[in-house]
């Protein structure tokens, strides 16, 4: 008996020393926290916005982290609006700190991405090269049934899911207005925060893709969430 009354002592010890480095651990650090917009960017957050394609309840509630005011988003029953290509745990996005030229239906998780994207990339970036807010997006859109490059045959697009974002241009609040196709290869601020756009957006989403990619991407960034970190 007195043996076991040591070995549980020593149990509840050890235990107790494992759950004071658990709760030591920051939210940001770890995997079983949930997503929060506003929480500094680590390896595992592109983790768990993966584990929220499956999880609607924890991708909306990590939506609702963004302070009051600052995103608006309709959350959306599964449906099918072409067939053979049904959307699941979708939303349509409206606003953010941005103004869209069209609202846009999302996964949950890609439009998670965007907001985080948004507040933490486009936003420090658009600040620190031009010294002004963001104010606008353009975007191609996100839905489309259809293969990759609109081919007849092959696999399906993550447009055909509503797992990709095209995003062509950006307004800022001091009037300046910047698109891919205008811009991306000019020496000057402009290129600059296009670049920082790229760049800042491969820790997110599961792949980036603009016009160092390939031709059919010369005036748009496609962001999407398949993959880990195709980031051209």
């Amino acid at each position: 008996m007195g043996k076991f009354i040591v070995l549980l002592i020593i149990a509840v010890a050890v235990s107790a020393v494992h759950q004071r480095v658990w709760e030591a651990v920051p939210a940001h650090w770890a995997p079983w926290d949930p997503l929060a917009v506003d929480d500094p960017l680590t390896p595992v957050s592109k983790w768990k916005l993966r584990q929220l394609a499956d999880d609607r309840q924890g991708c909306l509630a990590a939506l609702e982290t963004v302070p009051d005011g600052e995103f608006a988003y309709t959350a959306l029953d599964d449906h099918e609006p072409v067939e053979g290509c049904p959307l699941e745990n979708v939303v349509r996005v409206q606003s953010s700190s941005v103004d869209f030229n069209a609202s846009f239906v999302a996964t949950c998780p890609l439009a998670l991405a965007w907001v985080i994207y948004e507040r933490q990339r486009l936003q420090p970036a658009a600040e620190e090269v031009f010294g002004s807010q963001l104010t606008s997006v353009e975007h191609y859109g996100s839905y489309s049934c259809r293969n990759v490059y609109g081919r007849e045959t092959g696999r399906l697009s993550e447009h055909a899911t509503a797992e990709a974002l095209d995003v062509a241009g950006f307004g800022f609040a001091d009037g300046r207005r910047v698109t891919l196709l205008g811009d991306w290869d000019d020496d000057d601020e402009a290129g600059a925060f296009l670049r920082e756009a790229r760049d800042g957006a491969c820790d997110i989403f599961g792949n980036v893709l603009g016009p160092d990619y390939n031709a059919a991407h010369a005036d748009h960034f496609h962001f999407g969430m398949r993959g880990f970190r195709l980031c051209r």
